[in-house]
Order: structure tokens, then sequence, then C-alpha cells
């Protein structure tokens, strides 16, 4: 087993305390080549998290702060005319870069949100009508709160659909706090974040998770999954095949973190509301009656038959 998971781990939980299962998660969706909508309070280590990973992993990191006033061209770049050089010079916007911390995402236009598609997709961006190939590996970790929303821009589902986990620290519990007071009171954690990989070991990483086995069964698991809830009443369209495909790589990439090589069924229903509750449209009617997204997964995953656990291969 490659030790640079166990020094994620360790690093992650230094500096977040008592959220060990949320981190976990966003581990697996690096290493999934994924990324990662955190949508929190503030104050709950957002920002401290993606700084973690960052100089964990020493990546570049650019942060971008977004605002009702952020344009486009802050995300990918803008060419002007240098009369000096007598040409028109290409000048690189924050997401040129290993690591993108998109701060407070709902805040920005649609437009300006609109920027980050293509990279996020594709790794890779278009400016004045040339392609901009993006550093590897490329990861776009937003935050957003979900309170405070007058003047924001709800994040339109195309954009939700790129990001392969949505996920929530929360308040710590009384246990937590007090370990966090106790540990800062004299020091910041995150001065105490070694590196334990570059950008090199972590594509090579993430490359050994795609070669985790996952057997017909289990992804007939998946299939099962996504046609319940395209079935059901209360959602307006289901899981997108991109959500399927995230799903499939966050089960490898949860396996592989567990030391086995072989994907179960425990994988996929481990990873199902943070890769697919931010995808779902639900009808005016189940959001008149209260309902969640996780709570009619939780409800359809209840009723799916599930295969039995596969020996490793």
């Amino acid at each position: 087993m490659n030790k640079v998971p166990a020094g994620l781990r360790k690093n992650l939980t230094r500096v977040i305390v008592g959220k060990d299962d949320t981190i976990e998660l966003m581990i697996a969706a690096v290493l999934a080549g994924g990324h990662v909508l955190l949508e929190d309070s503030p104050g709950t280590g957002k920002t401290t998290l993606a700084l973690a990973l960052a100089h964990s992993t020493g990546l570049d990191m650019r942060r971008i702060q977004m605002t009702p006033d952020t344009v486009a061209s802050d995300i990918t770049g803008y060419s002007a005319y240098d009369p000096a050089k007598g040409e028109f010079v290409f000048h690189e916007g924050a997401a040129v870069t290993n690591l993108l911390l998109a701060d407070e995402l709902n805040r920005t236009s649609g437009r300006t949100q609109a920027a980050l598609l293509e990279a996020m997709e594709e790794g890779r961006l278009t400016v004045d009508g040339r392609t901009i190939d993006l550093p590897k590996p490329f990861i776009v970790i937003a935050t957003q709160n979900p309170t405070g929303t007058a003047g924001t821009s709800p994040i339109p589902l195309s954009q939700l659909d790129r990001f392969m986990v949505r996920l929530s620290l929360g308040a710590p519990d009384k246990e937590a706090l007090m370990r966090i007071l106790t540990d800062r009171a004299g020091a910041d954690p995150l001065d105490e974040v070694e590196q334990v990989c570059g950008a090199e070991e972590l594509t090579a990483i993430r490359a050994e998770t795609e070669k985790v086995y996952i057997s017909d069964e289990v992804m007939g698991y998946v299939c099962d999954i996504w046609q319940a809830v395209q079935d059901c009443p209360d959602t307006e369209g289901g899981i997108s095949p991109r959500g399927a495909l995230a799903l499939c790589r966050m089960a490898r990439a949860g396996a592989y973190l567990d030391g086995r090589d072989y994907a179960a069924p425990f994988d996929i229903r481990t990873c199902l509301l943070p890769v697919c509750s931010h995808r779902l449209i639900l009808t005016r009617e189940a959001k008149a009656a209260g309902k969640t997204a996780a709570g009619i997964l939780t409800k359809l995953l209840e009723n799916i038959p599930c295969p039995e656990n596969e020996e490793k291969k």
C-alpha cells in the first residue's frame, strides 16, 4: 500500500479535528481525479482544509475570492497588447495552477461561474481563440455558504455535475472543540503540515486507483441505483451518466484507500450521497413535502437488492 494516503490522512486530520469520514471522502475524490464542493457555514474549516491539502501535496495553488464583480477573465486569463513588445501578451488567470481554491463560488455571476466549466471537465482553457492546457493534476476545490444567500447566484446543475462530491464539515462536537481550543492556543496546525508527495506522484497514484477492479455485479448495482432514481416521481431527470461514472471512480478510490484492489457494494453505498445528492433536482411537490435529495437516495437504497461482497480478484 502506498504511504501517501496515510500521510494525507495524518495531515488533514491534524488540521481538521473530528471529521475523519469527510476527510476520507475528500482524499478519495482527489485520488479519483475529481473536483470538490465544500458547502458549510463560515468558520468550519473549509478553506483551511484546502490549504492543508495543498501543503501536503506540494501542488501549486491559487486562491480566488469570488465576489459579484469577479469576471471570467480573472479565472481564465486574458490577452492584452504590450506596446514594448509590439504584440498581444497572455496574462494567466487564477485557473492556471494545480489546485484552484474558489472561495464562495455562488457569490459571483453565472457567467463567471461558467468560466470554470471547460477547465473542470477537460483540463484546459480557451481564451481569445487560444487553447491553454492546464497543469496536471488540476483540482478545483470550491466553497459556498448555504446561509446568507441574498445577492448570490445559485450554481447551475451543469456546473454542479462537474463536482465529483459535495461535502460538508459541520460544526465540531464538544470533545473536538476542546481539542481545537487546546491545540491552537499557541500555534497554527497548518505550520506543522509536511509535504508527503508531489504532482507526479499524485498523478501516479491516480493511475493506480483506476486499476481497482469493479465486477459486473457491482456495476449492475450502480445501474440499478441509477434506474431507481430515474424512475422516482420525486426527482426530475435523475442522475447524469457523468454522475454514475463518478460513483464508480469514487468506489475505486475508496477501495484503494482501504487497501483493496477490488470495489465492493459497500464502497458504492459509502459514497452515494456525497457523489449524487447535489446532482438531483427535486420536484416542487417533493420540496413542498419537505423531502431532501439525501433522504430520497437513502430510501431508494433500502429497496434495491445489494449483491454480495466480491471475493478479492
